[in-house]
């Protein structure tokens, strides 16, 4: 065999094995697929415009465009809140920045723009989460579009997570249980990606 020849396939058969070693480094560090249950096709998150603890304007709509995680808290709660208040803050850190995150108010009117600012701050959450406040009645919007249970005298709210898309639908869920900082993040990630102009 010519030795140019032999020289050429070499370096064509390194340069091959380095590519799929990088191909094979960089998939490493992507998220795989999705961790949460897929929800159906085409539900929409509802559109509200609400206020938040710091008399804020809120609005579903207004955050169309990057990913938003949505959650169902109550200011008073001592066991399963706090908790879905961490996993959101774990994620928020692994994923490595902010995106809109919403704690939606399940128990009015005891959750008051001051009980939920108490809440973020015990929770180290200020600034990271906006606890979305409201009547019952304005409230119940949401609630039924995200087929939430709110908290009442005889029933315990439903403990779950909802992320949504950049284009305002319903895409993983969670029940509180099932959500973990890593699983959160991941999902995110992977929904970040399908709305940058390259994903």
């Amino acid at each position: 065999m010519n030795p140019r020849i032999a020289v050429a396939l070499l370096i064509v058969g390194v340069l091959a094995l380095g590519a799929v070693v990088l191909g094979a480094m960089s998939r490493d560090d992507e998220p795989a697929g999705f961790e949460g249950a897929l929800m159906p096709e085409g539900v929409r998150a509802p559109d509200f415009t609400l206020r938040n603890q710091d008399g804020e304007r809120v609005s579903m709509r207004e955050l169309r465009g990057k990913p938003v995680v949505v959650t169902f808290l109550y200011t008073n709660c001592e066991d399963t809140c706090p908790i879905q208040a961490q996993t959101i803050r774990g994620a928020l850190d692994q994923l490595g920045h902010d995106v809109p995150a919403l704690a939606i108010a399940v128990d009015p009117p005891n959750d008051t723009p001051e009980s939920a600012r108490k809440f973020l701050a015990e929770q180290r959450a200020t600034g990271r989460i906006d606890f979305v406040l409201g009547s019952r009645a304005e409230l119940r919007k949401v609630w039924d579009g995200f087929h939430i249970q709110p908290q009442t005298v005889t029933t315990e709210h439903q403990a779950r997570f909802t992320l949504v898309d950049s284009r305002g639908f319903q895409r993983i869920g969670y029940p509180g249980s099932e959500a973990t900082p890593e699983r959160l993040a991941n999902d995110l990630a992977l929904l970040e990606r399908e709305s940058s102009p390259t994903g």
